[in-house]
C-alpha cells in the first residue's frame, strides 16, 4: 500500500495549536500575556544583548577577563633556524647573524636565533647562534663544523 503524498499527516497529538496571547483573561493569556509582571523581560522589543548578559551588572567575563588564556610575559620567541637553510653557505664559512640577514635567511636581529635539526646539511660550516638543538648540534659536529654560543641582550618590552 503506497501513500500519496496529499494524504501525509502528522502524528495525533504532535501538532499543537498556536498559543494566542492578549485575548482576554477567559483565554488564560489575558492581562500579562505569559511575560510576568513589568521588568525589562516584560517590555517591547526586549532584545538582550547576548546570552551572558546580568541585567547590568558588570559581566563575569569581563571581570575576571585575566582568567581566560595565558601569556608567558618571560617567553623568548626565537627566530628558528634549519640546518637546510644553512646549507646555502660555502663549505668551511663562517656564519653569523649577520651573514644569515645578509643571505637573506633571517628578516632582523631583534629576535635570538635557534639553529634546528631540519633537512639536511652536508657542509662542514662555523656557526654562531644564541641557541642550537641537540640534534643540530650533533649533526654541525659529526660534519666537522664547530659552533658557538651568543648571548642576547634581553630588552624586553614594557607592557
Amino acid at each position: 500500500m503506497s501513500i500519496d503524498a496529499s494524504e501525509l499527516q502528522p502524528a495525533p497529538g504532535s501538532v499543537r495549536p498556536r498559543k494566542r496571547v492578549g485575548r482576554g483573561n477567559g483565554s488564560g493569556h489575558g492581562t500579562y500575556s505569559g511575560r510576568g509582571m513589568k521588568g525589562q523581560k516584560a517590555r517591547r522589543g526586549k532584545r538582550l544583548p547576548y546570552d551572558q548578559f546580568e541585567g547590568g551588572q558588570f559581566p563575569t567575563a569581563r571581570r575576571f577577563h585575566v582568567m581566560r588564556g595565558f601569556n608567558n610575559k618571560w617567553r623568548v620567541p626565537y627566530q628558528p633556524i634549519n640546518l637546510a637553510d644553512l646549507d646555502r653557505f660555502a663549505d668551511g664559512a663562517v656564519v653569523t647573524p649577520e651573514s644569515l640577514l645578509a643571505a637573506g635567511v633571517l628578516r632582523h636581529l631583534r629576535e635570538p636565533i635557534a639553529i634546528l635539526a631540519g633537512g639536511e646539511l652536508n657542509k662542514k660550516l662555523v656557526i654562531s647562534a644564541h641557541k642550537f638543538s641537540k640534534t643540530a648540534t650533533t649533526r654541525i659536529e659529526e660534519l666537522g663544523g664547530t659552533i658557538t654560543t651568543l648571548e642576547f641582550e634581553k630588552t624586553r618590552k614594557i607592557r
